[in-house]
């Protein structure tokens, strides 16, 4: 197999900037529907055309202008995943704004230091707890004349609600009806269309600042390589305030297709029952723990149903393989998957609303026996790799040219090559403009002549696909002199052990290598039923000797498959899992190394006493 499209026509004749691009995307697809959101529990969901969506943005990106908006001027979105958000975000474009995006899980004091450093004009925020942030540091924030509440109805003053700031914009427009248009067409390609602050592993959050003809690729890009259609239907519930979410509405304007969204994580199952897309792009926990999920409901149930389920994964797996490899698939196991499919693989995929084409996986490094597994089922994982500063979307599987364990060949228009120590460094029009306000860390990450240090370490086939073998900077080597990349070694426990929610491992300058481990806290609770520990707490569970022999069971399996160096030799199960509000993982869950490693330095050290 090799890359499918490697035109480049499309990049000359993409849309000048996202706000043409949406403006284009209404006016092709008036009557078709755009968005669909839950409005209460238990009743229909709500859908908008395009028409609908264009008009309602419009009056908002007015009401913006009114305010003062002025081109490349910052406008945050302080929020979770909601149908406001996307909305929000295309007014502010369309008003020649930059939308800056902040997490709802940040802390006051971040969300102080990022709306300050951007220096925000207007910021909309989710509800009363996103406003009680801004209010506590209203006096460190000079710029901010204007708070737009999604919910609530706001003081009058210094917040309004959505609904004011709407009829602001329709007396905007009553007196100057083409303000929208006029700002449209003004904006450039060059513009800076959005500041994502990263939230990293260490020290403050960096704004990286990213042009309007950079979304605009990245949508035209997967556009152009017919991966998707206006007859697709999205579930997007992705953190929009992190690039794969951001990503994904490029993409959608490029390709018109519906998104359902609804940004509790809680509810992803039950919706995709309900929505039954036919993509969705999600981090690899979301795929972690359905499996572990799958795989232990089927090992409670035990006897013939778990044995039918064995072998439907034995068979499902042979099948695949030889598909993948173009060879004949023997009548007498074509009929035995045939009969699994029935009896098990749709089951599975009833799970996830029973029509997707594929999953896009993205935002860390997804486990190539977690794919396989889905793939024997019939639910296609491609996985995809970007940073914020490349605006997500760098390379990609193909759904007809797909390698597991790779995240597909750069996607067309852009450049990858290895630099020192492997360093994946990409170029193209999806690269950011740099770091805002930090020109000696812009000039540490882009090389001048315009390639983007990643910091990742990798490996290109000879048809240019990519495989991630660690992060540079996570990589360490023991005092015995051999190198280890851990996110390998923390992703194939997590294909091992269903009940795992963290394995992170460490060994820098030691003798060996040891972990500090996490279990799912609802995984667990099936099994400490099973085994004389029902209705203890999960600290009580973890601390248990029957869990520590469990989990020493499957680190015995692990190591089997590891080098000799690599193997764990010891581990500690923590009282609690990782999670954003322990400051333990990033909000795109990305578990923050350093922190776990001092907050549990003495329990570390321990192990190599």
């Amino acid at each position: 197999m090799s890359p499918v499209n490697t035109d480049t026509s499309f990049i000359d004749n993409r849309p000048a900037n996202v706000a043409l691009q949406f403006r284009e995307r209404v006016a092709a697809s008036p009557d078709r529907e755009a968005y669909r959101y839950p409005t209460d529990d238990g009743a229909p969901w709500t859908s908008v055309t395009w028409k609908e969506t264009g008009e309602k943005v419009e009056r908002l990106a007015a009401g913006l202008l009114a305010l003062g908006i002025a081109s490349e001027q910052r406008v945050g979105i302080a929020s979770g995943t909601r149908v406001e958000w996307i909305f929000a975000d295309l007014a502010i474009m369309c008003a020649g704004g930059a939308t800056t995006t902040v997490y709802p899980t940040t802390i006051s004091e971040d969300v102080s230091y990022i709306l300050a450093d951007a220096e925000c004009r207007v910021v909309f925020a989710e509800d009363a707890d996103q406003l009680d942030k801004l209010t506590k540091h209203r006096s460190e924030l000079p710029h901010l004349g204007k708070v737009v509440l999604f919910e609530g109805e706001g003081d009058g003053d210094w917040a309004i609600s959505l609904a004011e700031l709407e009829a602001l914009g329709e007396k905007h427009l009553a007196d100057h009806a083409d303000a929208v248009t006029r700002s449209i067409d003004a904006i450039t390609g060059d513009q800076l269309a959005t500041l994502i602050y990263t939230s990293g592993t260490t020290g403050k959050p960096k704004g990286v600042r990213l042009k309007h003809s950079s979304w605009t690729y990245e949508g035209a890009a997967i556009q152009a390589q017919n991966i998707l259609s206006e007859d697709d239907v999205q579930f997007l519930w992705l953190p929009m305030a992190h690039s794969f979410g951001k990503v994904l509405l490029s993409t959608q304007l490029a390709c018109g297709f519906a998104t359902a969204v609804d940004g509790r994580v809680e509810r992803i199952i039950d919706n995709l029952a309900v929505v039954q897309p036919t993509f969705m792009g999600a981090a690899p926990r979301i795929f972690e723990k359905a499996h572990a999920r799958i795989v232990t409901m089927t090992a409670a149930e035990g006897g013939a149903k778990e044995k039918i389920a064995t072998k439907a994964f034995q068979v499902g797996r042979q099948v695949k393989a030889l598909e993948l490899a173009g060879k004949p698939v023997p009548i007498g196991l074509k009929v035995q998957y045939a009969l699994f499919d029935r009896l098990v693989f749709s089951k599975v995929r009833a799970r996830f609303g029973g029509r997707v084409r594929f999953f896009i996986s993205g935002a860390a490094a997804l486990n190539k026996d977690i794919a396989e597994w889905f793939h024997a089922a019939g639910i296609l994982i491609l996985e995809g790799y970007g940073l914020t500063e490349s605006s997500a979307g760098s390379f990609v599987n193909h759904p007809d040219d797909y390698r597991f364990g790779t995240v597909g060949p750069v996607v067309p228009g852009s450049q990858v090559r290895l630099g020192d120590d492997d360093e994946v460094q990409i170029k193209g029009p999806g690269i950011m403009d740099g770091y805002h306000n930090l020109p000696d860390q812009t000039a540490e990450t882009l090389t001048d002549d315009g390639w983007l240090r990643t910091g990742d370490k990798g490996s290109l086939d000879a048809d240019g696909y990519l495989t991630i073998t660690g992060r540079l900077k996570e990589l360490f080597k023991t005092s015995g002199g051999k190198y280890i990349a851990p996110p390998a070694i923390e992703a194939k426990f997590k294909a091992v052990c269903p009940y795992a929610s963290q394995f992170v491992v460490f060994g820098n300058d030691r003798n060996y290598c040891v972990a500090l481990v996490t279990l799912d806290p609802d995984a667990i609770q099936g099994w400490a039923e099973e085994n004389g520990l029902g209705g203890k707490s999960y600290s009580e569970i973890v601390a248990d000797p029957k869990t520590v022999e469990m989990v020493d069971n499957y680190i015995e399996t692990l190591n089997g498959s590891l080098n000799r160096w690599e193997t764990i030799k010891k581990f500690r199960l923590l009282d609690h899992d990782l999670s954003v509000e322990s400051g333990e993982m990033t909000p795109s869950m990305k578990v923050k190394r350093n922190v776990v490693e001092t907050n549990h330095a003495a329990l570390i050290d321990e192990m190599y006493a």
